[in-house]
């Protein structure tokens, strides 16, 4: 039977969104003439995201709760029966025989109405730190796909299968040459090369720390590929040159990895999976603003494996140009991080959760 119909919900982030994107390719892939529907939270992201990759998208009244008392938490209860009524309502006519939650504060109001019609539902947990809706649906769903060992901590150990997190396909298998990456963005081969990464929606630390940096890493002959995100484009944009190029949002990040050969980036749990896959010395600034910290638990985990540099934003200003520095000036760290980081990688991760929908639809 090739006309199963799949329901997705996810989002808030790139984070949530990709990953559902990936598996919705795999399932395609798999069964052509199976019908997909999204599921996302109203004036986020994903409702622009998901019809770009060409499936349909419903939006849901629903936003996380703040975690002190506002007004937003006020009206939570309000939108969140309007967004149970709206799930209810999805699922009724969509009539889906799996549902996939990728995380996010969406995926929780149409999983709950899922598991009470027995539909079965898997989630997918990218972060090493559970996020709290996937907490709250852990005994309802049938499968929790993780990325990381000792997940038993947050769900139940007889329903998580280590997977990895689904990365965009084209990078398992990057396939530019270093010097076609270096031409499409006017940088040089006879230069290093340095990528900075602030998530989808830009780092304000990051980019305050590049700024400063420009002079330095000139000095050092660096050339800079630089993601500053959308909401600080006009603001640093003026630094482009020769040899930085400033970008708000990077569209084909194979080309960037390939040019690169030192990266600075967020530690969200899609880029910390995407760059093991990338290998390539990274210093990874986790966002202390996020969930549980869970960025600094992402990227501790490659710490812990000698296969990533980590340094907080507040020991920045102390620790980052000794910490550049080192691996810098020594081939040896160098090939070190790539090789241990490139051990991490779980190239599979999409095809394996896809393995564990099928398992669920028999």
């Amino acid at each position: 039977m090739g006309n199963y119909r799949f329901i997705l919900s996810g989002g808030g982030t790139g984070g949530h969104i990709y990953p559902a994107i990936a598996i919705a390719n795999e399932l395609k892939r798999r069964y052509p003439d199976a019908e997909f529907l999204f599921v996302g939270a109203k004036n986020r992201m994903e409702m622009e995201k998901v019809p770009q990759a060409g499936y349909e998208i419903e939006g849901l009244w629903i936003t996380g709760l703040q975690r002190k008392l506002t007004l937003k938490n006020l009206i939570f209860p309000i939108k969140l029966i309007s967004s149970l009524i709206r799930a209810n309502n999805i699922v009724t006519k969509f009539k889906p025989h799996a549902v996939i939650g990728t995380g996010g504060f969406a995926s929780g109001p149409l999983l709950k109405i899922a598991t009470i019609k027995g539909i079965p539902c898997l989630l997918q947990e990218q972060n090493s730190f559970a996020g709290i809706t996937n907490k709250l649906l852990k005994h309802k769903v049938a499968k929790i796909c993780v990325a990381y060992d000792g997940m038993d901590t947050f769900f139940p150990k007889e329903k998580i299968v280590k997977t990895g997190n689904p990365v965009r396909s084209y990078l398992v298998e990057l396939s530019t040459s270093k010097n076609d990456a270096l031409e499409y963005f006017e940088l040089k081969p006879t230069k290093k090369t340095l990528l900075v990464l602030g998530g989808s929606l830009g780092a304000r630390r990051i980019n305050q720390l590049v700024a400063d940096y420009l002079s330095y890493f000139k000095e050092l002959g660096l050339q800079v590929i630089w993601q500053c995100g959308k909401g600080y484009y006009e603001t640093y944009k003026a630094n482009q040159s020769e040899t930085i190029k400033v970008h708000a949002f990077l569209n084909t990040m194979d080309k960037a990895y390939v040019a690169a050969d030192f990266i600075i980036s967020r530690a969200g749990a899609g880029a910390v999976s995407e760059l093991c896959l990338v290998g390539k010395p990274t210093f990874f600034i986790p966002s202390p603003v996020v969930a549980e910290d869970h960025q600094t638990k992402n990227a501790l985990s490659l710490v812990g494996n000698n296969a990533a540099i980590m340094i907080r934003e507040k020991d920045l200003n102390e620790q980052f140009k000794a910490e550049f520095e080192a691996v810098f000036n020594s081939l040896d760290k160098q090939v070190q991080l790539s090789k241990n980081s490139k051990a991490l990688a779980l190239p599979n991760a999409t095809s394996d959760i896809c393995d564990e929908i099928e398992k669920l639809l028999k």
